[in-house]
């Protein structure tokens, strides 16, 4: 049964903000000025800002939610992040979890990740003095359900290690590359310490959702206000928990398939 309106909670997933993004992300990127009219009509909802950590506590039944709470999320780690985008965050006192590819944000690390504008790994520490929580997004962005036992350990224990090393203190939540994710990975998520993981699902999140497969409202390009406006009042989308469908497992059973033939491969 899907929740009600009023338990439903938008977790926003915005990756680049930028006027001229490569080919590769342009899809999945918003201008600056879209980007700042999106946040207003955040603000304007009246919806309570929180982090996945303030949602991750709910879960596991260590602190209540606020009052009609909503989530933004920001994957990879563009250039943009630790500049305007974390201002203008800031400017609303909007706080928000930033998942960072570690092997995308530092020279000379092999990643499946496009070329790209990218922060750096020394710039982590400025997300968080602006109020961002930062969570870790693997070292090199691949389709993890499709991956072995120990390659899949070593991408989600590294990528925790090496933004623990350069934050100081632990890192206690994951986002999947492009959402992929699968009963063992979920385990192995758990196994590497984190304590929840956000896929995609395009869907709303709810009270009762999985802490290890968060649902989140993927931002495309052709997403307007009125589709943000929509999603504040718990309208627009789906809302999880809800089991994979069919061709959901179907997709993950060829890609894996695929991945034996020819290796790890990007996820997006």
């Amino acid at each position: 049964m899907s929740a009600p309106a009023h338990t439903r909670i938008p977790v926003l997933l915005y990756h680049a903000v930028m006027d001229d993004p490569p080919a590769w992300i342009a899809e999945f990127t918003v201008t600056p000025k879209e980007f700042g009219a999106q946040l207003d009509a955040i603000v304007d909802s009246g919806r309570t800002p929180v982090t996945v950590g303030t949602l991750a506590d709910h879960f596991a039944r260590r602190a209540p939610l606020p009052p009609r709470p909503v989530v933004l999320t920001f994957d990879d780690g563009f250039a943009d992040l630790p500049g305007p985008t974390a201002e203008a965050l800031a400017a609303r006192d909007l706080p928000a979890t930033a998942y960072l590819t570690t092997g995308a944000i530092t020279p000379g690390r092999a990643c499946l990740l496009p070329p790209a504008p990218m922060m750096t790994l020394g710039q982590a520490p400025r997300l968080e003095q602006y109020g961002m929580e930062v969570g870790g997004h693997t070292v090199t962005h691949p389709q993890l359900d499709t991956l072995g036992p120990g390659d899949l350990r070593r991408e989600l224990r590294e990528s925790k290690a090496v933004l623990e090393d350069v934050l100081g203190h632990e890192v206690r939540h994951l986002a999947y590359p492009h959402g992929y994710n699968s009963p063992a990975v979920r385990r192995a998520a758990a196994a590497a310490g984190y304590v929840s993981a956000v896929a995609v699902r395009h869907a709303l999140s709810s009270e009762s959702d999985e802490p290890y497969r968060i649902a989140r409202l993927i931002l495309r390009r052709g997403h307007t206000v009125a589709d943000v406006e929509n999603w504040m009042e718990g309208r627009g989308a789906k809302a999880a928990p809800y089991p994979d469908s069919l061709p959901t497992v179907g997709w993950r059973m060829y890609r894996r398939a695929r991945a034996l033939l020819k290796g790890p491969e990007f996820a997006g």
